[in-house]
């Protein structure tokens, strides 16, 4: 299976081939483009199956023959953020005015406006993580610091589906500060979740109520989170865990790595 996610990393990753002459620009616009005519192409709908997604969102994992649904999988509301967020940072970079480049902006900002983010608010104002035509919403709304944000940035800034700013003070209201390695920070446990919304936006100066009541910016955030992160690692403070040498095919023992 394919997961759209990766896509959308894939279709950042184009532009920055670019950039350092690991590919000509040519030829990563002709790959950005041939992408976005396919997502752009696939059918969508609330059927179980033959469908991509609904409502502008796409599937979690797509099969990679057909672009369809892969097995059950759900709705990703954060998953098609990721990809959306790919494609228009693909269509900020492909500037220029040619037919190529100029279709790229628009399929990139087609996929963005079809999303119905309002849709995906089954629990207002928070937005949902999923959804499946089998069963409905998933339980589990987008709540408290992690990669969700990306996800409330752009369905603010819709410019077809747009989402109140009540659903921001409610995603923000459950922060949980943590004092960590010597570092104080709004808490998630893993480090991507520090990271995937900064790699489409800058964050240094940008303070919402939450933080500034902390007093520092979502940038420097993550800059403390990844900070834990490493001295934790290089404290390494539980050591060797003692494998199971039916899995590993070692000898369990004990002690530090």
């Amino acid at each position: 299976f394919s997961s759209v996610a990766a896509v959308g990393f894939g279709l950042t990753a184009y532009p920055i081939g670019a950039e350092h002459g690991w590919v000509s620009r040519g030829a990563a616009r002709d790959r950005t483009l041939s992408t976005l005519r396919l997502l752009v192409g696939l059918p969508q709908g609330p059927e179980p199956s033959g469908r991509s997604g609904h409502r502008g969102f796409f599937y979690h994992f797509l099969d990679p023959d057909t672009g369809l649904r892969f097995e059950k999988v759900e709705i990703s509301t954060i998953d098609t953020a990721l990809l959306v967020a790919g494609a228009l940072f693909a269509a900020g970079y492909f500037d220029r005015d040619d037919p190529a480049e100029r279709e790229i902006r628009d399929l990139a900002e087609g996929l963005y406006r079809r999303i119905d983010w309002a849709w995906a608010q089954n629990d207002p104002p928070l937005i949902s993580m999923g959804w499946h035509p089998e069963s409905g919403f998933v339980r589990t709304n987008w709540t408290g610091y992690s990669e969700g944000m990306l996800v409330y940035l752009l369905a603010l800034g819709s410019p077809t589906h747009p989402i109140g700013p009540e659903a921001w003070e409610a995603w923000a209201r459950s922060y949980r500060l943590l004092d960590f390695q010597g570092q104080r920070y709004v808490a998630f446990a893993p480090l991507f979740g520090h990271h995937y919304s900064h790699v489409f936006v800058d964050f240094r100066g940008i303070r919402d109520a939450a933080m500034r009541r902390h007093g520092f910016d979502y940038f420097e955030n993550s800059r403390r989170a990844a900070l834990a992160q490493r001295s934790w690692a290089i404290a390494n403070p539980r050591g060797w865990r003692g494998l199971d040498q039916d899995v590993w095919g070692i000898t369990a023992c004990d002690g530090p790595v």
